[in-house]
């Protein structure tokens, strides 16, 4: 009988690092308002000094204040791996710290993301190692189990695939399915571009503001 909650899947087909370098320098606030605003993993902000995160993701699930499985996934993580873990937001048990993010940092992971609490964040907070997490605490976490590593997982609210294309920055962390990944990155230059125009109309002043009105009367507003 198989010991559901405490398992290690096989590792997912990992995306090329192409598709993840369309990626760099990409804002996960344009990738999100091309994919309709509708995903985001809420509630976790970074920890670290700052930097774009991307790479392939490597989920993990624990019971709350317990770290055993994250252990594991460093140990078996790929360079270029993120290191995505729900711990069901609890934030009396820290699930990581300082030894544990250098461990992962010298093993070549992109980054961690944390649906829990981090403890040293000062120190956490001086490097460039990203860290995402929920919260804060001086607790350290236990050791026994169990959990599950390469399953599907909810991070702040967000499904996160295993072997996804995971982006982070200042803004948060996004998930992106592989197969739409390529699309997504095309579409969020573009609004980059976009964007950069409108912020060139406006210290030219000549933003065109006529949609503000438009929208009003639309809605039925009286003015």
């Amino acid at each position: 009988m198989a010991n559901v909650g405490f398992r290690i899947f096989p590792a997912p087909k990992r995306p090329n690092q192409a598709l993840l370098r369309a990626f760099r320098g990409v804002a996960v606030a344009n990738i999100s308002d091309c994919m309709n605003r509708m995903f985001a993993a809420t509630g976790l902000y970074p920890m670290h000094r700052g930097g774009q995160m991307i790479g392939a993701a490597l989920t993990v699930r624990v019971p709350p204040g317990d770290n055993l499985m994250v252990h594991k996934a460093i140990d078996i993580a790929q360079p270029g791996d993120v290191i995505l873990v729900d711990a069901a937001g609890e934030l009396t048990h820290a699930i990581i710290g300082e030894i544990m993010s250098h461990h992962a940092a010298k093993r070549g992971v992109a980054g961690m993301v944390i649906d829990g609490a981090i403890r040293d964040s000062d120190i956490l907070a001086k490097n460039k190692f990203p860290v995402y997490a929920r919260g804060v605490t001086h607790r350290g976490p236990y050791k026994n189990g169990p959990g599950e590593i390469h399953a599907p997982i909810q991070i702040g609210g967000m499904i996160v695939m295993p072997g996804d294309v995971i982006v982070g920055d200042a803004d948060g962390v996004l998930a992106i399915r592989p197969e739409e990944a390529a699309g997504l990155a095309a579409a969020a230059k573009k609004k980059a571009a976009d964007e950069a125009g409108a912020m060139k109309a406006i210290s030219a002043g000549k933003a065109n503001r006529a949609w503000v009105d438009e929208a009003l009367k639309k809605g039925g507003c009286e003015f």
